[in-house]
């Protein structure tokens, strides 16, 4: 709002007196035209000053976080289940493997436009793996997490019905809903491993793609490598498609607790039963626990061997004072930023 809207400042106007003021251009009306003026009309908009006192317009500042997360998460989740569902209820006839590697791929770039006010996390394991590397705040990791897991369940619950009809003609009929099996849907909503696989390969294989994810991130992040910049987006489309088209047939590179978690939450509260914990030897936790280990190790090699910025990795011992001093100051990602705003 310039100052010259504001009564108390009309002594700084800056507008000329009305003898000396050119006049406006004539409105279409004096010109014998009888249309609206082009220009939109504004009366009905609200300043911006008074339309942050709005009371809606404080919840949301107050949680922009949360909401930017949850969104962003939900829209990974629909277009990333949204092609899943596709591909297999079609019997392959409107996709096949690899377009499930561009769907996801897509899912994340719009997933990190929508959520990009809260950095676009979309993940509990890349928000953790900001948290140890990059000064993000500790208090807000059980936020972003929350967010991002209802996010997943809202998204995963949308793509279930709008392809309910396609689930029962598919399976054999309504309310037919199998983990297992020729016609089996659950892989719609979250992942499975490969029959051959052992627990040590399924562990390793989310392991070391959520390594590589995480690794990936940092480098496109960093300032003073080549950066992604505004492309961060579209560059993270590539890294999805990539890891899905290299590493994701054993166990479908979940690397995401909110991802893999609230939409077999979804299935198993529609119909589809125990054995969405218990397929593939209780395989359900190997993609809640490894994302974490993957991503912090990733972020680890990164740090060590590449980054030269602001890391508790460029401090000595490698910031393992963290586990030998275990103080607030050495800790909190915020105490001593505000310590040093106070001084």
């Amino acid at each position: 709002m310039s100052i010259t809207n504001s009564p108390e400042a009309s002594e700084f106007s800056l507008e000329k007196p009305a003898a000396t003021r050119p006049r406006p251009p004539p409105r279409n009306s004096e010109m014998g035209n009888s249309s609206l003026d082009d220009a939109p009309n504004t009366d009905f908009m609200t300043p911006p000053l008074e339309r942050d006192q709005l009371a809606w317009s404080k919840i949301r500042s107050y949680f922009q976080d949360a909401f930017s997360e949850f969104f962003g998460t939900m829209i990974l989740i629909l277009f990333g289940d949204g092609v899943v569902a596709q591909v297999v209820l079609s019997h392959g006839t409107k996709g096949e493997y690899q377009s499930i590697s561009w769907g996801w791929g897509i899912a994340v770039m719009l997933g990190v436009y929508v959520g990009g006010k809260s950095g676009g996390h979309l993940n509990p394991a890349v928000t953790l793996a900001n948290c140890l590397y990059r000064g993000h705040p500790w208090r807000k990791l059980p936020v972003y997490a929350l967010a991002q897991l209802l996010g997943a369940m809202t998204g995963a619950a949308i793509v279930y019905g709008n392809y309910r009809s396609a689930f029962d003609a598919y399976e054999g009929g309504p309310g037919i809903r199998t983990v297992t099996g020729p016609t089996a849907t659950a892989g719609i909503f979250c992942t499975y491993p490969a029959p051959f696989m052992t627990r040590t390969g399924m562990f390793f294989s989310e392991f070391i793609a959520s390594s590589i994810l995480m690794f990936c991130i940092f480098a496109l992040a960093d300032p003073n490598n080549i950066g992604a910049g505004n492309l961060m987006p579209l560059c993270l489309f590539f890294v999805i498609f990539g890891i899905g088209a290299c590493f994701g047939w054993e166990t479908g590179y979940a690397m995401n607790l909110a991802r893999d978690f609230g939409p077999r939450l979804v299935s198993y509260m529609i119909g589809y039963g125990h054995e969405v914990w218990s397929a593939g030897g209780y395989y359900f936790w190997i993609p809640m626990v490894a994302p974490f280990l993957g991503c912090a190790f990733g972020g680890f090699l990164y740090d060590v061997f590449i980054y030269t910025g602001n890391s508790p990795i460029n401090t000595p011992m490698l910031g393992l004072q963290r586990l030998v001093q275990p103080r607030k100051s050495v800790w909190s990602n915020t105490h001593r930023s505000a310590i040093d705003a106070k001084v």
